[in-house]
C-alpha cells in the first residue's frame, strides 16, 4: 500500500469492494466485489497485484478456455461524438 496517494498525495485511504472492469481484445469481464484500497480525497483506487492476476485469470478462463461465467449481460457501445 502507498503511503501517499500518486494523483493528489492524501495519505488517508479506505479499505473497500469495488467493480473492476477488466478489458482485453475488445472482450470485457466485469467482476464484482473486487478489495482495493481508495484515495479519500480523490477515489484512486489501488489493487494488490495478486488480485489483478486472479482477475486475469478469470479473464482468460472465461474468454479463451470456455469457463462459464457466473452471470451476464448485454453491454450498449456508442462511441463518443463531439457537436
Amino acid at each position: 500500500m502507498n503511503a501517499r496517494c500518486n494523483f493528489c498525495g492524501n495519505k488517508n485511504f479506505s479499505s473497500k469492494r469495488v467493480e473492476y472492469l477488466y478489458k482485453h481484445d475488445e472482450k470485457f469481464l466485469l467482476v464484482n466485489n473486487v478489495p482495493c484500497e481508495e484515495c479519500d480525497f480523490c477515489g484512486e483506487r489501488y489493487y494488490d497485484a495478486s488480485i489483478l492476476k486472479q482477475i486475469e485469470t478469470l479473464f482468460f478462463d472465461i474468454h479463451v478456455h470456455g469457463r462459464k461465467a457466473k452471470r451476464e449481460t448485454n453491454l450498449p457501445i456508442e462511441d463518443f461524438v463531439q457537436d
